[in-house]
């Protein structure tokens, strides 16, 4: 998947949701305004890739308390110039959870967000244009901590919005979830 197949995606995403429409736009925007946008080095904002990590069951799911921001989010990470955001997006799950037992429910989009990072001692402050698909994995399956992560947790949906401090994005992809059939 290159960068025209990703607009491709991202113009025939359906979503209910008006924030993701908005997101849409500017996701469109990005991709083909700026050049770099697969890499950290884009100053405007980068793509990154996601996974929504459900149970079987579909009521619980995994994620990590990630080190540096000091949040509970799902696993993911940056392109770091890779046009293929599904690929980036199963890698970053492998390596944050060490489940060998995933399997991608959806190869569509299943959620997209634009969301703030702050400025550290590597980067200046920046957005990530986050594309997420949607994962299935066994919650029996040990899990490996990454060097990224402070914990890694399968949790009921019902305990998400404590956890994730009222997410929006995080309670958004739940509420899709069990809209699934």
């Amino acid at each position: 998947m290159a960068r025209n197949d990703l607009i491709t995606s991202l113009i025939a995403y359906q979503t209910s949701y008006p924030e993701e429409k908005k997101f849409i736009h500017d996701f469109l925007t990005l991709l083909n305004d700026e050049p770099d946008c697969f890499k950290r080095t884009s100053k405007t904002g980068h793509i990154t890739g996601s996974s929504w990590i459900v149970n079987h069951s579909k009521d619980k799911a995994l994620l990590t308390h990630h080190k540096q921001l000091n949040r509970w989010l799902q696993p993911g990470g940056h392109a770091d110039g890779d046009q293929n955001i599904l690929k980036v997006s199963a890698r970053e799950a492998k390596e944050e959870t060490g489940l060998s037992s995933l399997t991608l429910v959806n190869q569509q989009i299943f959620d997209i967000d634009i969301h703030f990072i702050p400025a550290n001692a590597k980067e200046e402050s920046h957005y990530h244009y986050d594309i997420r698909y949607i994962f299935k994995a066994d919650d029996k399956e040990p899990l490996v901590l990454s060097n990224e992560s402070k914990q890694l947790k399968w949790i009921p949906f019902s305990a998400l919005s404590t956890y994730t401090r009222h997410n929006h994005s995080i309670l958004r992809m739940a509420e899709k979830t069990q809209q699934m059939p």
